[in-house]
């Protein structure tokens, strides 16, 4: 199951062309722009990493998983991740999120989770993704959602064996409904134990570059979705509670992936509005954004356009970058590719046929990041 890299690794000529030397070139002939940044620190298990450090990123989410591997046996599986892999390097791309662990289920070999939904093969989705990306250049990082889980519906058909289903089965408080799906409650050391657990168990078994999470956090800000934890904490203070629960699985996330090697990368990929992350998911990004050992990289989703009457582009991404500068955190832009001539009806009246009348808007906000003095690259959601 582990891919053992030589120190000797293939890297991508970024943004011009996209082509990949011959193997064998000595790190120290790679140009530095795009040399992998720790390489040369190996691993607990003996991977070497390879990371940028400008990273240009794609989030590969398990909602595509049904065209390219569902149904699919583990050759077209193969060839459809070197076609999505080709495309992405053709797109200047050298760091890809892979959704391994969006609903409480595993893309890889678990002994933690189900396979997921999408997985009715007998292959393992991140062994390849591995082994194909990285004969390419291209750096992975395991993206995990921390708290999300089954529906109800799928949950009922789980065997009793997963300790989700034992919580579940126990009326633990621990395991929550919300809209019809479970969520883990963040308010347990047992839920935070496991989610570090889940990325404990990746980084012993695969080669991943790092692990990387989105923004779901908090599940609901009703108070009693976890009334009982709050009661027993003796605290007064539900908002700052709730914040210093994230932030605790946040740190005992980063420092579970730095104990399989320095090289590793932790990643975060909040919302863009820091108002939002902070009052209702819970979600402290100025900590985590301006304070060294809780995060690598910061990926705030800034999928807004230059006319958006709440969070216009240029003034979020400002904020950012202040957030940002000086701390030692990556600041890397994620930007809404898929927003691309759609109507935004959240952007407001002069901000609503912004993505319509102008097709050249992400060009546009990839110059002003590479312009950036703090920014260190970009990321595309597709």
């Amino acid at each position: 199951m582990k891919k053992f890299l030589s120190v000797f690794v293939l890297t991508v000529v970024l943004l011009t062309g996209c082509t990949v030397p011959e193997s064998g070139n000595s790190l120290s002939e790679i140009p530095s722009a795009t040399a992998p940044t720790a390489s040369e620190q190996i691993t607990e298990n003996g991977c070497i990493p390879i990371n940028y450090t400008n990273q240009t990123g794609i989030w590969l989410p398990y909602m595509d998983f049904e065209s390219y591997m569902y149904g699919k046996s583990e050759e077209e599986f193969t060839e459809n991740v070197r076609k999505l892999l080709e495309n992405a390097l053709n797109k200047g791309i050298n760091t890809v999120y892979f959704h391994v662990h969006p609903n409480g289920d595993a893309y890889y070999s678990s002994d933690i989770f189900p396979k997921g939904t999408f997985l009715d093969g007998s292959y393992d989705p991140l062994k390849i993704m591995l082994d194909t990306a990285h004969s390419m250049g291209i750096s992975v990082h395991a993206w995990l959602n921390p708290y999300r889980l089954q529906t109800v519906e799928q949950m009922e058909t789980l065997s009793d064996d997963f300790i989700i289903k034992q919580w579940i089965n126990d009326n633990s408080p621990m395991v929550k409904i919300v809209n019809g799906r479970w969520y883990l409650n963040p308010a347990y050391k047992e839920v935070t134990e496991l989610v570090s657990k889940t990325a404990d168990e990746i980084l012993n078994n695969y080669c991943v570059d790092g692990i990387h999470i989105d923004d779901y956090f908090y599940p609901a800000t009703d108070p009693e979705f976890d009334v009982e934890a709050f009661e027993l904490s003796g605290r007064n203070d539900l908002d700052n509670w709730r914040r210093e629960n994230i932030t605790n699985m946040v740190k005992s996330l980063y420092d579970t992936v730095k104990s399989h090697g320095e090289g590793l990368k932790f990643g975060i990929s909040p919302q863009g509005n820091i108002e939002t992350d902070y009052n209702t998911q819970y979600a402290d990004v100025e900590l985590w954004t301006g304070t060294s050992g809780y995060a690598d990289y910061i990926v705030p989703q800034i999928y807004y356009g230059f006319e958006n009457e709440t969070c216009p582009f240029e003034e979020t991404l400002s904020r950012w970058e202040n957030l940002a500068e000086n701390s030692g955190v990556s600041l890397i832009i994620g930007l809404a590719e898929y927003k691309l001539g759609k109507y935004d009806q959240w952007a407001g009246v002069l901000g609503e046929n912004e993505w319509i009348d102008n097709p050249d808007i992400i060009d546009r906000q990839i110059e002003l990041v590479k312009a950036s003095p703090v920014a260190d690259g970009y990321a595309l959601y597709g």
